[in-house]
């Protein structure tokens, strides 16, 4: 078993800021799990995990001149309130840098989240909130509730 797990998020920013949604083709996501994850290249991806590994997320866009981040990522609770919520990692390695919107050089392969799976119930799906930033304004942010964590 890998102690790593990523997942990838890849988002047709023209689309889903055209559509006002993540869905119809807009994001699919994928990781590189060795166990049997579900819904690979979709919204409801149920990544297959163990207690202890390492997650990380990262987002791209299909047009790789398009600005994406992850803006967020809370697991729901059981009321789907709202719950813990994974952590933006600092970077690790030197990359391509280029401006970002505030002037600060930003490194746009470092944006990725990480979290580390704690005990959770066998078997049983744990959705989270994935938030995503597109460019800047009132309905740059978009979200799904459909993906999900499950531990064997």
């Amino acid at each position: 078993m890998n102690p790593k797990v990523n997942i990838v998020v890849v988002v047709d920013v023209i689309g889903a800021l055209s559509d006002g949604t993540l869905r119809n083709g807009n994001l699919c996501m994928i990781d590189d799990g060795s166990l049997a994850s579900t819904g690979q290249g979709t919204p409801e991806l149920v990544t297959v995990v163990k207690p202890g590994q390492v997650v990380t997320w990262s987002a791209l866009a299909v047009d790789l001149q398009t600005p994406v981040e992850i803006k967020s990522i809370t697991f729901l609770g059981p009321d789907a309130d709202g719950g813990h919520e994974a952590e933006q990692a600092p970077p690790a390695a030197p990359g391509p840098v280029q401006e970002s919107r505030n002037g600060e050089r930003h490194n746009p392969e470092l944006d990725v989240w990480s979290g580390v799976v704690p005990y959770l119930a066998p078997g049983v799906a744990h959705p989270y909130r994935l938030e995503v930033q597109m460019y800047e304004g009132e309905y740059s942010t978009l979200h799904i509730e459909s993906p999900a964590l499950m531990c064997l």
